[in-house]
């Protein structure tokens, strides 16, 4: 056998099939003519300039954040008001927008706002190594500028921006091998807005527990040092955890989309409601516990298992609000261009149409009621992803990963991945079995 057609029956043998590329996939990864990169640009900018000229003041939730910092400054504690929800670095991470007016901040804040979501939407390309210039790149762009949850961050300023940056940063890097950077990422999200903290779960499926020490030492470390430096920090215990433990107010009640929010106002009790969201979470867990074990292709296990563990939190945990979903959409579009990712189904994506922008929805169009249109993305894309993770809990390649070596099973595919030139060691599940 020549050294070419041993390299090539390697190949065929590490990669499974149903990981390689296909036509959609590579149509996908194309470089999008400028015309239409220009007008998946110009679609979502006009949605920025609609919010920044609106009637309405935007960066009304990055305000709460400013006017916190703003009373550290003066001698109080950030935590008298009730609605500073954040950890304490995230005061310190404000301060320099204290030196701004209100008005330049509510200019600036939107433009600031979208452009963190579009360097998440980039990263979340680079997972799979698709381009920024690329087809599915100009499709992303144009779908946020007509997608609810976008306009709804880029308008409150609402720190989820930074989550959508930290996300699919932290699974580039883990991607790429350098799990302790992907830790101190994460960790670095959480000290500002604990929003990341269910990704802590993957560094324990994956047993790097240098990163998962990173990741919680990190915001320890930051919150702890930042408490330390303000007045009464007591407070965040007294009054703002209770605060959130009761689901806020009746302000920001009902739009709150979580099952123990949304399943009260149809006329299930509280405490059912409770059992019914804590049950739905903990399955989606080990749905993610499940497509972690299936293993595949390298990208697309760490997008969907991180994406369940984000999911499940959101049925659960209170708040959750619709933008909370640009944590995890942009990186599961993106895996769109791998054959075998959940993103290929279009049950994934029918959740997202009540979200469009123009779409009417009789006795749901006012802000009160939105609600039940944002438990219907969020339940409809997890479920749409678990069922994926269930149905593919068993690997159809047949292929058994030992100490960073592939075999098959199957006696025509028998040749083993160190016959051909050696792998990547981030092509190559590590010290997993795949059934």
């Amino acid at each position: 056998m020549s050294a070419k057609s041993a390299a090539s029956d390697a190949s065929a043998v590490t990669t499974p099939a149903a990981s390689r590329p296909d036509a959609l996939g590579r149509w996908l990864r194309g470089r999008a003519p400028w015309p239409v990169l220009l007008a998946a640009l110009l679609v979502l900018a006009l949605d920025v300039v609609r919010v920044v000229q609106g009637p309405r003041t935007p960066g009304i939730d990055n305000a709460v954040v400013v006017r916190a910092a703003r009373a550290l400054l003066d001698g109080g504690s950030p935590y008298a008001d009730k609605r500073f929800l954040y950890l304490p670095g995230a005061v310190f991470a404000a301060v320099p927008e204290t030196v701004f007016g209100n008005e330049a901040l509510a200019r600036a804040v939107p433009v600031v706002t979208a452009l963190l979501v579009l360097a998440g939407v980039v990263l979340a390309l680079r997972i799979f190594g698709v381009r920024a210039d690329s087809r599915l790149a100009a499709g992303v762009v144009a779908a946020l500028g007509v997608f609810e949850p976008f306009h709804g961050v880029v308008y409150l300023g609402n720190w989820t921006a930074l989550s959508a940056v930290a996300f699919p940063a932290a699974l580039l890097l883990a991607h790429r091998g350098r799990w302790c950077a992907a830790g101190a990422v994460v960790g670095a999200a959480v000290a500002l807005k604990p929003m990341l903290v269910p990704v802590l779960l993957l560094f324990v499926f994956a047993r790097r527990w240098r990163a998962l020490a990173w990741a919680v030492g990190v915001p320890a470390a930051v919150s702890l040092a930042a408490a330390l430096a303000m007045p009464r920090p007591g407070l965040f215990f007294t009054r703002t955890l209770p605060f959130l433990m009761r689901g806020q107010d009746a302000y920001a009640r009902p739009f709150d989309a979580a099952w123990p929010s949304v399943l009260p106002r149809l006329g299930v009790p509280q405490t059912p409601a409770l059992v019914l969201a804590a049950g739905a979470a903990v399955a989606v867990l080990l749905c993610a516990r499940l497509r972690w074990r299936a293993g595949g292709d390298p990208a697309l296990r760490l997008v969907e298992c991180a994406s369940l563990l984000m999911l499940a939190a959101f049925l659960v945990s209170r708040p959750s609000f619709q933008h909370y979903m640009l944590v995890v959409l942009p990186s599961l579009a993106a895996s769109l261009v791998v054959r075998a990712a959940a993103a290929r189904s279009v049950w994934l994506w029918l959740p997202l149409l009540p979200e469009a922008a123009g779409v009417s929805w009789p006795y749901l169009e006012t802000a009160r009621r939105h609600a039940f249109r944002d438990v219907v993305l969020i339940t409809g894309v997890t479920a749409a992803l678990a069922l994926h993770a269930w149905r593919t809990r068993s690997d159809p390649s047949g292929e058994v990963t030992v100490s960073a070596r592939v075999y098959a099973l199957s006696n025509r595919e028998s040749v083993r991945a160190d016959d051909g030139p050696p792998e990547r060691a981030r092509d190559v599940p590590d010290r997993t079995e795949t059934r």
